[in-house]
């Protein structure tokens, strides 16, 4: 137990420079009133009851318009070089980096992992942001997945898309309905820069099924895996598109199915998100489906640390549990199960 303790504290601190303490939020939570929120009078009764059906809810002009262009200035920097975050994950568009070298923000798609970029993990200890996720996972909330989404332009191959998917088929913790996402837009998300597409009510199946990388023409970008076309071809009539405002912010259940469509426009769509759950949820084995993204997960963590110099990365006894525990933070409440 010692030893896996010492290598965990070895990863970590390759993968991360300091640990960002953010001010701590607070909330007096009560008893659960359904299965999905608890009772902090942040969401009112209508919202709620939305939640419990749907699966999501949006809350408009959430995140001040100051607040999103400074984030889309942290991103710019980012991928211009301007600005260096250790243990930030840079993904590129796979039909662009395969066609042509374009510099800055125009073949990125994403950028995760910013737990420890000061600026970026702003949002995630946002006062605002935080004490909706409390009605969600309670009062003790770790912030567990980092990302800032960028679709530019598609590149004609349609590789800007993003296929359907339920989030819980990348996390090794439970339970499920102490996990939320809130996905705040950084500028104006609509059906022709490809929004997201939600169907309503598929968190309540308590079901993850099985991803695979969908088997496009044009390719398909890393980690972007999707449920297989002939389940989501019961759900297309079903399918609604989220358009939002800049600051407009969802937060959604991780079983629920959902997606976005190409860019047809000129311009990006960008939005920054993350992942909470309760402090006192729990880690759990993979399984068979989650195989791939396991194994890809661990090869760019220890990609990663190869480049920050540690010797012999692939004799680290590290599971995937212990990649999470690394980037976890808590950002409300008290530590739980989930820390490192």
């Amino acid at each position: 137990m010692e030893g896996s303790r010492r290598r965990l504290q070895t990863v970590g601190s390759h993968l991360r420079s300091s640990r960002l303490q953010p001010d701590l939020t607070s909330a007096t939570q009560s008893a659960a009133v359904s299965p999905f929120t608890f009772d902090n009078a942040v969401l009112s009764a209508e919202e709620k009851e939305q939640y419990d059906r749907l699966g999501f809810v949006v809350k408009r002009g959430l995140v001040d318009r100051q607040e999103t262009a400074k984030y889309r200035e942290r991103f710019r920097q980012l991928c211009s070089g301007e600005a260096v975050s250790p243990g930030v994950t840079i993904m590129r568009d796979v039909a662009i980096v395969k066609s042509e070298f374009v510099p800055g923000e125009r073949a990125v798609t994403k950028i995760q992992n910013f737990q420890d970029d000061e600026v970026l993990f702003d949002f995630c200890a946002h006062p605002a942001v935080v004490k909706v996720v409390q009605a969600f996972t309670g009062e003790d909330v770790m912030a567990m997945h980092t990302m800032l989404i960028n679709k530019p332009p598609d590149p004609g191959s349609q590789t800007s898309r993003h296929p359907l998917h339920q989030d819980l088929h990348y996390f090794p913790f439970r339970p499920a309905d102490r996990i939320v996402c809130a996905w705040t837009a950084l500028e104006h998300v609509h059906r022709r820069n490809g929004c997201l597409v939600v169907v309503p009510g598929t968190h309540k199946t308590h079901s993850l099924l099985p991803h695979i990388y969908p088997k496009w023409k044009g390719g398909v970008n890393k980690m972007y895996y999707g449920i297989p076309d002939e389940v989501v071809d019961q759900y297309r009539d079903d399918m609604v598109h989220l358009e939002m405002s800049e600051g407009d912010t969802v937060f959604f259940h991780p079983l629920l199915i959902h997606g976005s469509g190409r860019n047809r426009t000129n311009g990006f769509r960008k939005a920054i998100s993350c992942h909470y759950a309760s402090a006192h949820c729990w880690y759990v084995e993979t399984n068979e489906s989650q195989g791939e993204l396991v194994k890809e997960t661990k090869e760019a963590a220890f990609h990663l640390l190869k480049r920050r110099g540690l010797a012999d990365v692939d004799k680290l006894d590290v599971n995937f549990s212990d990649l999470w525990k690394i980037r976890a933070r808590l950002v409300a409440g008290s530590e739980g199960a989930l820390s490192a």
